[in-house]
């Protein structure tokens, strides 16, 4: 397949490790690809789906110890350990290659090594970057061919470059305990062993998308973020973008599929999907931060998808989906999860392969009572959205208006604001947070910071990272403007004020505005805050104008009680925060103590 000497010679060496019985190339090509689908069913490693009702659709079931990513086991492997940070993991990279080399050795006797050349963003565009896997498990094979742009082409554009991300994983033997997911940030290269669940093993992922590629973005001038990317456009056909990050539980998916409230659909706007997930951002010609998706799928979460919550994505994934870890309708050979619909099956499997009950269901004990798991997942094709943008197809990207913080805070945030500049934007992304919502997960209200959603994806120090943030805006002549919004705030009975999900729109039309100076806005100590009448409710039930001023309210108190949280955050990232974080948090506690 390709005669470049840093691709053979690296490929020789590994297998040289692992001792595949053969090695097998994957070309990209539809027959290669439905021979290993057949494979994998006839191994009991995938099950068909019903085809009239789901076309191209299989069901994966993970081992029981391995369903989900595992950030206790993930690793950032640099020579000095203050480059990593104090947020992640560290472990010496000569000790990692070592400690994996010996769980490496021998892994894929009696199995095949696949050989996936893939690339991150469209081949041969402005922003794509080029990777090859190694694993030895079809599962892996099948859902990178739906996630990233896999095969000859990729080849092709990378020549005799050395310039690719050096990606090896192996199911092993499976084991908990020598499971590891390890980034070599200095060396181009992924190493995964052990799992065969999604986020540690398609290493085009978080693992390159993200941990490397912001690595990579720091030195060369782009970003790597956590970002959804959407497109909202208007009745005249001009379309504008926002990338938004925001923490798990927040409705970023929804979001990025979001379906316009009836108000502005009669009105003839309409909301477009780049991306759900991930966003690479670089400076145009034009001076404007320009994004493209570099993925090429969905990796979403099964439960809570349904009709209502997000019908596009539901829609997404009614054909051509690997589903991991759901429920399995054996009356008619489909699945199911929880939100799902009300109507589970009464003959089925769980996610264990188990029959199941669906009348000893306990919300309080999802894990083991659940019919699918609750980080069960789909494997979609973005081709298969029915709001995918047009532009997800343009290797320049799409240009980027606004950039979109948020979290889940029952008091402190309001329903939306705007940073007073670049700086104090990064300030307000580093200070991202949400509160932990059910007792199950410990404490409910206690306060998680996840800078810009990037923290468990920072492939370095997370000080350095926010450098890298006020760096850019140096180098943007036409920086987005930045916000933060919060869907989630609650009245004294703990019920949302805000209605949300499709309603969402109503606040990025005032964001938009606002970029385009069409609203005035009140500063207050936080940044601009709206004013309550140009938050659009017509035809909004429930919601009245004194809605909208509560859910806008400063709560003095606890920004103030929040301040002391964000100090404890910084000294635990440590002494390379930047002086401008530090002058941001002490110029917005003065404000607040007036």
């Amino acid at each position: 397949m390709t005669t470049n000497k840093y691709v053979t010679g690296w490929i020789d060496e590994m297998a040289a490790m692992t001792q595949p019985d053969k090695i097998v190339w994957i070309d990209g090509s539809e027959e290669q690809a439905e021979a290993l689908r057949a494979e994998a069913c006839s191994t009991g490693e995938m099950i068909k789906l019903n085809q009239e009702k789901l076309p191209g659709c299989y069901l994966h079931r993970t081992a029981v110890n391995d369903v989900a990513r595992v950030e206790g086991r993930t690793f950032i492997c640099t020579s000095k350990k203050e480059d990593a940070g104090n947020i992640n993991n560290w472990m010496d990279p000569k000790e990692c290659y070592e400690r994996l080399s010996k769980l490496f050795r021998g892994s894929m006797k009696g199995r095949t090594m696949y050989v996936i050349p893939y690339s991150m963003s469209i081949v041969g565009s402005p922003f794509a970057k080029y990777g090859i896997e190694l694993t030895d498990s079809i599962y892996v094979v099948l859902n990178m061919l739906i996630m990233t742009r896999v095969g000859t082409s990729v080849l092709e554009a990378l020549g005799d470059s050395p310039d690719y991300i050096k990606g090896l994983h192996s199911k092993a033997q499976l084991d908990e305990e020598n499971r590891y997911i390890c980034h070599f940030p200095e060396d181009n290269t992924i190493w995964s062993v052990n799992s065969g669940y999604g986020g540690n093993v398609l290493l085009g992922k978080k693992c390159f998308a993200l941990r490397i590629a912001s690595y990579l973005g720091r030195k060369e001038n782009w970003m790597a973020e956590h970002m959804l990317i959407l497109g909202i456009q208007s009745p005249d056909g001009d379309t504008k973008y926002i990338c938004a990050a925001f923490p798990s539980a927040c409705g970023k998916t929804n979001l990025a599929m979001l379906i316009p409230p009836e108000y502005y659909a009669k009105k003839g706007y309409k909301v477009w999907c780049v991306g759900d997930d991930i966003s690479w951002l670089r400076v145009g010609e034009d001076g404007r931060l320009w994004a493209v998706n570099p993925e090429n799928g969905f990796f979403g979460v099964a439960p809570g998808t349904n009709e209502k919550s997000n019908p596009n994505a539901l829609h997404t994934c009614m054909k051509d989906t690997i589903f991991t870890n759901v429920c399995h309708n054996l009356d008619d050979n489909t699945v199911w999860w929880e939100g799902l619909d009300n109507n589970p099956p009464h003959n089925a499997l769980n996610w264990r392969g188990e029959k199941w009950d669906y009348t000893k269901y306990d919300k309080n004990n999802k894990v083991q009572t659940a019919g699918a798991h609750p980080n069960s997942r789909f494997t979609a094709k973005a081709a298969n959205c029915p709001c995918l943008s047009s532009e997800f197809y343009n290797p320049k990207g799409v240009p980027i208006s606004a950039i979109v913080f948020g979290g889940r805070r029952a008091k402190t945030a309001p329903l939306v604001y705007q940073s007073t500049s670049w700086q104090n934007g990064t300030f307000v992304g580093s200070i991202m947070a949400s509160e932990t919502t059910a007792a199950a997960a410990g404490a409910v209200g206690v306060v998680r910071r996840d800078p810009m959603a990037m923290r468990p994806f920072v492939g370095y120090d997370m000080g350095d990272y926010w450098a890298h943030w006020l760096k850019m805006g140096t180098i943007i002549p036409h920086a987005p403007k930045i916000f933060h919004v919060n869907w989630f705030r609650t009245d004294d009975e703990g019920n949302f004020i805000w209605p949300g999900f499709g309603d969402n729109m109503r606040v990025l039309m005032w964001i938009l505005a606002r970029c385009e100076g069409k609203v005035d806005a009140e500063i207050t100590p936080i940044g601009y805050v709206p004013h309550a009448e140009d938050i659009c409710i017509e035809g909004l039930k429930g919601v009245t104008l004194d809605t909208i001023k509560e859910l806008l309210k400063v709560d003095t108190e606890s920004w103030l009680a929040d301040i002391q949280n964000i100090k404890e955050f910084y000294a635990q990232v440590g002494d390379r925060v930047p002086d401008a974080m530090y002058d941001e948090l002490a110029a917005l506690e003065a404000r607040l103590s007036k």
